[in-house]
């Protein structure tokens, strides 16, 4: 895996072995950010089951200021320490050890980039929308990224977020959420 485009772009990404994490292909991260941006000018991103760190660093290259990571398993949060360590920036990132939901009661706000690519056998993207919304953490402008299994049918308005885009690549599936 690397870093598809921006300045951090062809870098390698580390990934960690075994099922406890799915890191977004590069073919899919790609795809994201073409629905999305491609590029930003500023603003924070929330990568609230960070993996790897893959996209939270790819919004970073393509011109995120900073990107905040919540990611509870010990050895993943190694891989993304390793992935922001490559991008020679690590003043531009915030690891967060600890599951999501803990995250939310210790982060302020805004977002303009949020990700949610949640266990597949973990689905609460409602809960986790819905509770971001309640807490005020999200931009005017937001953008929620949702990751899920093709099969997943997300409500067409979680609170006061509506589905602009959504597409399938091969098994997942990606779900935008606007104001």
């Amino acid at each position: 895996m690397r870093i598809v485009s921006g300045k951090y772009g062809a870098r390698p990404l580390k990934t960690l072995a075994g099922k406890t994490t799915r890191p977004t292909s590069d073919k899919v991260r790609g795809a994201v950010f073409n629905m999305i941006g491609p590029y930003f000018e500023g603003g924070r991103v929330l990568d609230l089951y960070a993996g790897s760190g893959g996209l939270a660093i790819e919004a970073v290259s393509r011109g995120m200021e900073e990107a905040v990571l919540i990611e509870r398993d010990r050895k993943a949060q190694a891989i993304i320490r390793d992935n922001i360590a490559m991008t020679k920036e690590a003043d531009k990132f915030q690891l967060l050890a600890m599951d999501a939901r803990q995250a939310l009661s210790s982060l302020t706000g805004p977002f303009d980039l949020v990700f949610l690519d949640p266990p597949y056998a973990d689905q609460e993207i409602v809960a986790m929308v819905t509770e971001l919304c309640q807490r005020q953490l999200l931009a005017e402008e937001v953008m929620v990224v949702c990751e899920t299994d093709k099969a997943v049918q997300l409500p067409e308005e979680i609170a006061e977020l509506g589905i602009w885009k959504e597409k399938i690549y091969g098994i997942s599936k990606v779900t935008v959420y606007v104001r």
